[in-house]
């Protein structure tokens, strides 16, 4: 009986011992690929290098930020979806992941279910800023102005089938109004466009176009995002300025590929909530309009899913066609 219970508590220890092991067997013999979707220089490039190294320090790796750019994100986003699920192939991703996934028809993995999710790591904001002559300064006289003249008001953005596209079109659809969409290229090019009066309103992010209304060159008119932002707390929401139940946040999250074990993905789960603790780290991304939002790998996981649900029907009640 003593030899019976001996072997059963030795195969116990070789299994609790054992089991661990290999589901967190992730030895620093290569770097981490943090893949970026977008050039040098942008929102979602410099969220991944402002958290790359003490996150890489915490996790006792080498995190590398790799930029490939190109159509929306997807480029970046297809070489993680198809890399081998060993915890050395990671994006940072934006809302803009979602957005490709309704409006590219060649995408070939599913924007959710092809990726691990570990959590959201900062919020933006998109706000609706018109010409400094616009008539109306708020969300109810943006309304009763484009109702009172049908077709006559346009909104800018950075690109058919943007993000700031998809946010103003759905401001468009919920506000229940007939206003044109004009695209640009790029961020630049709309607040170049705001400013010379050739278009009525855009929806943009905050930081893009706070310096222009701090010198009084464009009119602030809603904050898009769910609440209030901190860098303009006087500035109401859409929601709560006359479209209830508008909100539209710009976010950036890190995934890797689906199936990669539970315990790297917890691991960096874990690790990323404490860089995201540390002061210097949260200064550094409100420099960039960012505020620091952490959630768990499962609540981003159904964030994803539901921003792509919710973009979906923006597309198919607008008429429009992925490309």
């Amino acid at each position: 009986m003593k030899k019976l219970v001996l072997a059963i508590a030795c195969a116990a220890g070789l299994v609790a011992t054992h089991a661990p092991a290999q589901a967190a067997d992730w030895p620093s013999e290569r770097p981490i690929r943090l893949l970026v979707g977008f050039g040098a220089g942008g929102g979602t490039d410099i969220v991944a290098r402002i958290i790359a190294q003490p996150l890489g320090d915490l996790l006792h790796q080498t995190v590398v930020v790799e930029n490939k750019p190109g159509a929306g994100g997807s480029i970046a986003s297809e070489a993680v979806a198809k890399a081998p699920p060993d915890g050395y192939t990671a994006s940072m991703i934006s809302a803009g992941h979602t957005v490709s996934a309704v409006m590219l028809k060649q995408l070939r993995y599913d924007s959710v279910k092809d990726f691990a999710p570990v959590g959201e790591v900062a919020q933006g904001a998109f706000v609706i800023v018109a010409r400094k002559d616009f008539p109306a300064n708020d969300v109810k006289g943006l309304v009763a102005l484009a109702k009172a003249s049908p077709g006559k008001l346009n909104f800018a953005s950075v690109g058919l089938g943007s993000t700031q596209h998809f946010a103003g079109e759905l401001f468009r659809q919920m506000a229940g109004i007939d206003v044109k969409h004009v695209p640009y290229r790029g961020t630049p090019a709309v607040v170049t466009a705001l400013r010379a009066q050739e278009v009525d309103y855009a929806v943009e992010l905050v930081h893009a176009v706070q310096g222009q209304v701090a010198a009084g060159e464009l009119k602030l008119i809603a904050v898009a995002a769910p609440q209030r932002w901190p860098t303009i707390p006087n500035v109401p929401t859409v929601a709560e300025a006359g479209v209830p139940g508008y909100a539209v946040g710009s976010w950036y999250g890190f995934v890797y590929p689906a199936g990669t074990p539970q315990a790297i993905v917890d691991k960096t789960s874990a690790a990323l909530k404490e860089v995201l603790t540390k002061p210097d780290i949260r200064e550094q991304l409100a420099k960039t309009g960012a505020v620091v939002h952490v959630t768990s790998p499962a609540d981003f996981g159904k964030h994803m899913a539901d921003e792509v649900a919710k973009w979906r029907t923006v597309r198919d009640k607008a008429g429009l066609e992925p490309n």
